[in-house]
Protein backbone atom coordinates (compact mmCIF):
# COMPACT_ATOMS: atom_id res chain seq x y z
CA UNK A 1 0.00 0.00 0.00
CA UNK A 2 2.85 2.46 0.97
CA UNK A 3 4.60 2.01 -2.53
CA UNK A 4 1.58 3.34 -4.64
CA UNK A 5 2.35 6.33 -2.12
CA UNK A 6 6.32 6.14 -3.48
CA UNK A 7 7.54 5.00 -0.24
CA UNK A 8 9.81 2.00 0.10
CA UNK A 9 8.53 -1.59 0.82
CA UNK A 10 9.01 -1.95 4.57
CA UNK A 11 7.26 -4.10 6.86
CA UNK A 12 8.87 -3.68 9.79
CA UNK A 13 8.58 0.05 9.46
CA UNK A 14 5.14 -0.43 8.75
CA UNK A 15 4.36 -2.73 11.70
CA UNK A 16 6.22 -0.43 14.30
CA UNK A 17 3.77 2.40 13.18
CA UNK A 18 0.55 0.99 13.23
CA UNK A 19 1.80 -1.49 16.54
CA UNK A 20 2.30 1.88 18.22
CA UNK A 21 -1.15 3.53 16.93
CA UNK A 22 -3.12 0.98 17.94
CA UNK A 23 -0.89 0.74 21.90
CA UNK A 24 -2.02 4.18 21.92
CA UNK A 25 -5.37 4.38 20.80
CA UNK A 26 -4.65 6.73 18.35
CA UNK A 27 -5.87 5.38 14.87
CA UNK A 28 -9.18 3.36 14.38
CA UNK A 29 -8.45 0.27 11.72
CA UNK A 30 -11.36 -1.50 9.57
CA UNK A 31 -10.17 -4.63 7.77
CA UNK A 32 -12.25 -6.54 4.79
CA UNK A 33 -11.55 -10.35 4.60
CA UNK A 34 -12.53 -12.97 2.42
CA UNK A 35 -14.49 -16.30 3.45
CA UNK A 36 -11.59 -17.84 4.50
CA UNK A 37 -10.00 -14.78 6.69
CA UNK A 38 -8.03 -13.41 4.29
CA UNK A 39 -7.00 -9.68 4.02
CA UNK A 40 -8.84 -8.32 1.44
CA UNK A 41 -8.71 -4.59 2.39
CA UNK A 42 -8.75 -1.59 4.96
CA UNK A 43 -9.19 1.90 5.75
CA UNK A 44 -7.81 3.56 8.89
CA UNK A 45 -9.22 7.05 10.59
CA UNK A 46 -7.29 8.79 12.91
CA UNK A 47 -8.99 11.72 15.41
CA UNK A 48 -9.11 14.96 14.60
CA UNK A 49 -10.37 17.81 16.52
CA UNK A 50 -11.92 21.02 14.54
CA UNK A 51 -12.16 24.17 16.87
CA UNK A 52 -14.09 26.24 14.58
CA UNK A 53 -16.88 24.01 14.52
CA UNK A 54 -15.77 22.67 18.34
CA UNK A 55 -16.41 19.22 17.32
CA UNK A 56 -14.72 15.68 16.43
CA UNK A 57 -13.60 14.73 13.45
CA UNK A 58 -11.78 11.78 11.95
CA UNK A 59 -8.81 11.82 8.65
CA UNK A 60 -9.62 8.68 6.66
CA UNK A 61 -5.73 8.19 5.48
CA UNK A 62 -5.82 4.78 4.14
CA UNK A 63 -8.15 2.82 1.74
CA UNK A 64 -6.69 -0.15 0.04
CA UNK A 65 -8.30 -3.02 -1.33
CA UNK A 66 -5.77 -5.85 -2.51
CA UNK A 67 -6.53 -5.76 -6.50
CA UNK A 68 -7.61 -9.27 -6.49
CA UNK A 69 -10.51 -8.13 -4.78
CA UNK A 70 -11.34 -4.83 -6.31
CA UNK A 71 -14.62 -4.16 -8.16
CA UNK A 72 -16.71 -5.88 -5.46
CA UNK A 73 -18.04 -4.01 -3.47
CA UNK A 74 -15.04 -3.75 -0.78
CA UNK A 75 -14.17 -0.03 -0.65
CA UNK A 76 -17.59 1.17 -0.34
CA UNK A 77 -18.36 -1.08 2.21
CA UNK A 78 -15.03 0.04 4.51
CA UNK A 79 -16.11 3.55 3.75
CA UNK A 80 -20.00 3.24 4.99
CA UNK A 81 -18.40 1.03 8.08
CA UNK A 82 -15.73 4.44 8.43
CA UNK A 83 -18.53 6.82 8.53
CA UNK A 84 -21.15 4.95 10.13
CA UNK A 85 -18.32 4.48 13.18
CA UNK A 86 -17.40 8.21 13.16
CA UNK A 87 -20.99 9.17 13.28
CA UNK A 88 -21.89 6.86 16.24
CA UNK A 89 -18.60 8.66 17.98
CA UNK A 90 -20.74 11.54 17.42
CA UNK A 91 -17.85 12.96 14.86
CA UNK A 92 -18.89 16.04 12.63
CA UNK A 93 -17.30 14.78 9.51
CA UNK A 94 -14.93 12.54 7.81
CA UNK A 95 -11.95 14.39 5.58
CA UNK A 96 -9.52 12.44 3.17
CA UNK A 97 -7.10 13.53 0.48
CA UNK A 98 -5.74 11.60 -2.65
CA UNK A 99 -3.22 11.86 -5.50
CA UNK A 100 -4.80 14.23 -8.28
CA UNK A 101 -3.63 11.08 -10.59
CA UNK A 102 -5.91 8.55 -8.50
CA UNK A 103 -8.95 8.94 -10.74
CA UNK A 104 -10.50 5.64 -9.53
CA UNK A 105 -10.42 6.28 -5.91
CA UNK A 106 -11.72 9.70 -7.02
CA UNK A 107 -14.39 8.89 -8.73
CA UNK A 108 -15.50 6.03 -5.95
CA UNK A 109 -15.47 8.95 -3.53
CA UNK A 110 -17.86 11.37 -5.76
CA UNK A 111 -20.31 7.96 -6.33
CA UNK A 112 -20.24 7.35 -2.28
CA UNK A 113 -21.18 10.85 -1.72
CA UNK A 114 -17.79 12.74 -0.73
CA UNK A 115 -17.85 16.18 -1.90
CA UNK A 116 -14.34 17.73 -3.31
CA UNK A 117 -13.86 20.59 -1.05
CA UNK A 118 -13.24 23.57 -3.46
CA UNK A 119 -13.46 26.57 -0.04
CA UNK A 120 -9.77 25.99 1.29
CA UNK A 121 -6.50 25.21 0.03
CA UNK A 122 -4.41 22.41 1.76
CA UNK A 123 -0.78 23.21 2.64
CA UNK A 124 2.01 20.90 4.20
CA UNK A 125 5.30 21.63 5.95
CA UNK A 126 7.44 18.38 5.93
CA UNK A 127 9.45 18.11 8.99
CA UNK A 128 11.64 14.81 8.52
CA UNK A 129 14.87 14.98 5.85
CA UNK A 130 13.94 11.36 5.38
CA UNK A 131 10.52 10.09 4.37
CA UNK A 132 9.15 8.33 7.17
CA UNK A 133 11.74 8.90 9.79
CA UNK A 134 10.72 10.64 13.22
CA UNK A 135 11.99 14.17 12.59
CA UNK A 136 15.62 13.48 11.31
CA UNK A 137 17.54 16.27 11.76
CA UNK A 138 20.27 15.54 9.50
Amino acid sequence: YRQFYGQPADGDIARSFLEQRMARSESVIFLATDEGDAATGFTQLYPGFSSVRAARTYLLNDLFVTPAARRQGIAERLLAAAAAFARNEGALGLSLSTARTNAAAQALYAREGWNLESGFLEYSLSLASIPGAPNDPA
